[in-house]
């Protein structure tokens, strides 16, 4: 048997609680299918489910959209996450500033990640915050580079920074999942 799909909205659901609440104590047992059915119904308003059924079908229903299927994610190179990792100590801190423009940009999204979300910054703050997590004393480079990339937001006089929230890269996740700089 084909089941049809009725759609179903209620105002207020905490109404609709409340009635179906009643509803089981009254019956002082748990319903059945059709019983609940029918619980739904009065508790939107109607006097059971073929009333409800009847008042759906007069009204056309809302053509659904279909959404495409996700593509998975793509998996994230391992090697280039162990080689990226070489960049940093056994504590987690960035050590060196890669030569290779995609390693930087991997190391930024750590350093990204050790900054708390939501959370606004003076230029003061936001490098003592970097200068934890890397040892080569270069923390402008850092913070310059996280704006660039825009990874940070930054007033036009620098003086507030705040971390933009986006989704890193596969690589990016994986390495820090490998530091535990999450």
């Amino acid at each position: 048997m084909t089941r049809e799909s009725l759609p179903f909205a209620v105002n207020d659901i905490s109404a609709l609680a409340k009635s179906l609440g009643e509803q089981i104590h009254e019956k002082g047992k748990i319903p059945g299918h059709l019983e609940l059915l029918n619980m739904l119904a009065r508790g939107a308003g109607f006097r059971n489910y073929q009333h409800f059924r009847a008042e759906a079908e007069k009204v056309p229903a809302p053509e659904m959209e279909v959404l495409p299927e996700r593509e998975a994610p793509p998996a994230a190179d391992p090697e280039k996450v162990l080689k990226v990792a070489r960049h940093f100590d056994a504590e987690g801190r960035l050590v060196r500033w890669p030569s290779k423009a995609s390693q930087q940009e991997l190391c930024l999204w750590v350093m990204w990640s050790r900054i708390p979300a939501r959370e606004i910054f003076d230029e003061k703050g936001v490098s003592e915050l970097l200068a934890l997590h890397h040892t080569f004393g270069d923390h402008a480079l850092l913070r310059r580079e996280l704006f660039t990339r825009k990874m940070v937001a930054r007033t036009k006089d620098g003086r507030r920074y705040e971390r933009i929230e986006q989704q890193p890269t596969p690589e990016a996740i994986a390495l820090i999942r490998h530091l535990g700089a999450e």
